[in-house]
């Protein structure tokens, strides 16, 4: 009650003053990438040994990729329902709700591998995808307060922090193995007790810290703008929102294909050639390091040569990816390196890009739940490729997967064009 007395307060500050919402904005991004440094270590254990916690308990390669396939599929739900909650109670509840319901999830997956329970592993990876589906969504906040040169550059600041847990996450599962081992937990399990504390701790940070709420804030002041005469919404700018929103949903979509199956059966193809969990992090470190640590130079160059361009770059760097993934010889640890590398940077490439493309296409009024509906479109296109990854290694081979997602990804350079094409 008390907050809902000082916000029109607040808000005519912020509306007055300029150099106050410049500052808020700032706020708003240290709070975020906070949170999203906790964020990026609790995604380490489900991209690092998740596939290798399914194949363990189930005894069959053949749906290594089903962990992958469900935390993704949870984080389809929880897309929608984030951003649903977002777009009702605000950033800061909808995000921290997220954050610790995929904690939870994590807490019942070391649950699982405890009793042996693949039914509780299964369910748990649902809720742990709420986990995954805040930290993507994260990004969202600190566009809420940018201006349109500062939006690709705000969502790259976020990610850029997640970087710091994301790429310490998965370098510490040998030794997140040994303290579950002496915890009397399965080793593969142990990578989800550090999960469970991150996602919870992110939560907590957003819950306590983001005050006051950049979308309740961007909401009043559009629509202060829109009462003075100063914002306008014609029929062709709305056409040109629809066409931009299907455009930056595709990007997004397609590299998040290509990325998720190859990711999800690079553990699992270095098992099977003798590399140890070392080798496995350590791949998978500089993978995640890819998708993240770029970001910062990711966003200032979509801002500055535009969303197009760094689309169709999205797609030449995923078919590099899949070449060098794909005629990698077994042996050799530093083509992998480079192949998920890569496989990073163009994810990188794509996600800023497409959602960039997304911001600019919506407004304050409905962005939260537009957002919320996009996302759920790039879980469940994870949770296919995914799925589908363990089954097209089954029955061809992790060359063939490689090669397939590199030439997929080729698909965003008529996309972007046409697109160019048609304003």
């Amino acid at each position: 009650m008390f907050a809902k007395i000082r916000e029109p307060d607040s808000i005519e500050t912020y509306i007055e003053s300029p150099e106050k919402l410049k500052k808020l904005y700032k706020r708003v991004l240290f709070v975020v990438s906070l949170s999203q440094i906790f964020g990026g270590a609790g995604l380490a254990a489900g991209v690092t040994v998740g596939a290798l916690l399914a194949q363990q308990m189930l005894g069959t390669d053949a749906y290594a990729g089903l962990p992958v396939a469900l935390l993704t599929l949870g984080s389809a739900c929880a897309a929608f329902l984030v951003g649903k909650l977002s777009q009702s109670r605000g950033r800061r509840i909808g995000l921290s709700t997220g954050f610790i319901v995929g904690g939870l999830g994590a807490v019942g997956v070391v649950i699982a591998a405890m009793v042996n329970s693949v039914l509780l592993l299964f369910a748990s990876l649902l809720f742990y995808g709420a986990g995954t589906a805040t930290n993507l969504q994260a990004r969202y906040a600190g566009t809420d307060l940018a201006s349109t040169k500062q939006r690709a550059t705000a969502i790259s600041t976020t990610m850029m922090m997640t970087t710091f847990g994301a790429v310490a996450g998965p370098n510490l599962v040998g030794v997140m193995g040994n303290v579950a081992t002496s915890m009397g937990i399965p080793s593969l399990a142990g990578p989800f007790i550090l999960s469970a504390a991150a996602f919870i701790f992110a939560g907590i940070v957003l819950f306590m810290m983001l005050r006051p709420d950049p979308l309740h804030i961007a909401n009043k002041i559009a629509a202060y703008q829109q009462q003075n005469g100063k914002s306008t919404s014609s029929d062709t700018q709305k056409a040109d929102n629809k066409k931009g929103l299907a455009v930056g949903a595709t990007v997004m979509v397609l590299t998040q294909i290509v990325m998720v199956a190859v990711m999800t059966m690079t553990p699992v193809h270095m098992q099977h050639h003798g590399y140890d969990m070392a080798d496995v992090g350590l791949v998978i470190g500089f993978h995640v390091a890819a998708m993240y640590l770029p970001s910062l130079f990711t966003g200032i160059l979509v801002d500055k040569i535009g969303r197009t361009a760094m689309s169709i770059a999205a797609g030449v760097i995923l078919l590099l990816a899949g070449l060098f993934a794909a005629f990698a010889p077994n042996d050799s640890l530093l083509m992998l390196i480079i192949a998920l590398s890569l496989l990073g940077l163009g994810w990188n490439f794509g996600l800023i890009s497409g959602t960039a493309q997304v911001v600019d296409s919506t407004e304050p009024s409905t962005r939260a739940k537009t957002q919320g509906k996009l996302d759920v479109l790039i879980a469940l296109a994870g949770a296919s490729g995914g799925a589908l990854s363990g089954m097209v290694v089954a029955s061809a081979s992790y060359d063939v997967l490689a090669l397939g997602g590199g030439l997929l990804a080729l698909l965003l350079i008529p996309v972007v064009i046409w697109s160019k094409k048609s304003n």
